[in-house]
């Protein structure tokens, strides 16, 4: 009986360390497998290793292979729709002229993808997190420098919203944020709407950033936003200059703008609600009129840079001595072809 006792305890062990290995071994397989795994509606995953010894797996993909012979740089994604265009177009831009290849992180493609046909491919974040990336900040406009990097696996981290980082590649930038179909359409359906009878309609697109920038421009960087001045002046040269015009209004302070902005000709239309977390419909019928008139911000310059007609643009909206110019350079910031008018500072001077 005591035998029989003993030979089922040492059974119950035996059964106990071989579940704990089947578990472990499961475990490990199951995140090796989640680590291979990509998300279906991303347009190129990739499996990437500076082991030399992946180039000799006769089981290694060419694509592996290229990864590893051209490296991998990527952008660190941040701010909404302005921001994360400049990031992507920065770094589309640099790893071009350096000779590496560009991928970008669920996060950008998650923001991107469903407002345009961004092309470049994803880096999964489970691969992400084991290549050794050297971080790289850039600055909010085109350096020499930038020509000559050579570094193998690279995060750009900052801010850049520059036209002088990509110009030279315009007509690729503007295929990567190529807005999809369906957007087009539907912001083409409110701009017959509301060109109703007009039969020389011209629209202009009006983007009037306020938000935080309301209290952070004055009281950080001693600068303004666009007030009603400024919109009557830029509003005044369209309506010179064009038979028909319709000014198309996108704005996160929808109220302010429609107790500003005059429409006594009846020639505004105000759009959307200025959800910033949605940005891809009032993008969209923005970048789909004629003209530009921006206020201040990256969303504003994005819907100019798209357009490509005239913009009129805020121009020397910070006192001299302001911190702000040592991160923004206005040469950099806008087309030498738009059109600035300097902004009012008195509000700043008086105070």
């Amino acid at each position: 009986m005591e035998m029989a006792n003993k030979k089922r305890r040492i059974l119950l062990i035996v059964v106990i360390l071989l579940s704990v290995a089947i578990f472990s071994a499961l475990y490990r397989l199951q995140f090796h497998i989640q680590f291979l795994s990509f998300s279906s509606n991303m347009p190129i995953s990739l499996i990437c290793s500076k082991d030399n010894q992946a180039k000799k797996d006769s089981h290694a993909s060419q694509e592996e292979s290229n990864c590893m012979e051209k490296g991998i740089w990527i952008f660190k994604p941040d701010g909404r729709l302005g921001n994360q265009m400049g990031e992507y177009a920065t770094l589309y831009a640099l790893a071009k002229a350096n000779g590496y290849q560009p991928y970008i992180l669920a996060e950008m493609h998650n923001y991107l993808a469903p407002i345009f046909k961004i092309t470049l491919p994803v880096l999964h974040k489970n691969v992400e997190r084991y290549i050794p990336f050297k971080e790289y900040w850039v600055h909010d406009w085109m350096s020499e420098q930038y020509n000559h990097i050579d570094e193998k696996f690279l995060k750009f981290t900052g801010y850049p919203c520059s036209w002088t980082f990509f110009h030279h590649l315009r007509d690729e930038i503007l295929q990567e944020f190529t807005i999809h179909d369906y957007l087009m359409d539907e912001a083409n359906q409110v701009l017959q709407t509301i060109k109703g009878q007009r039969k020389n309609a011209t629209f202009i697109g009006i983007h009037v950033r306020r938000g935080d920038y309301i209290n952070v421009m004055p009281k950080v960087w001693k600068g303004v936003i666009a007030d009603k001045s400024y919109l009557q002046k830029a509003m005044a040269y369209f309506r010179k200059k064009y038979k028909e015009p319709v000014f198309v209004v996108a704005s996160n302070g929808m109220d302010w703008c429609k107790e500003n902005i005059d429409n006594s000709e009846g020639d505004v239309y105000f759009s959307g609600d200025g959800n910033e977390s949605t940005p891809g419909k009032d993008f969209t019928l923005l970048a789909s009129c004629n003209h530009t008139i921006m206020t201040i911000g990256t969303f504003g310059f994005w819907v100019s840079y798209l357009v490509g007609g005239e913009t009129i643009y805020l121009t020397n909206f910070t006192l001299p001595e302001s911190d702000f110019l040592k991160l923004f350079h206005y040469d950099a910031a806008f087309l030498p072809q738009w059109k600035g008018i300097p902004a009012d500072l008195s509000p700043l001077l008086q105070g």
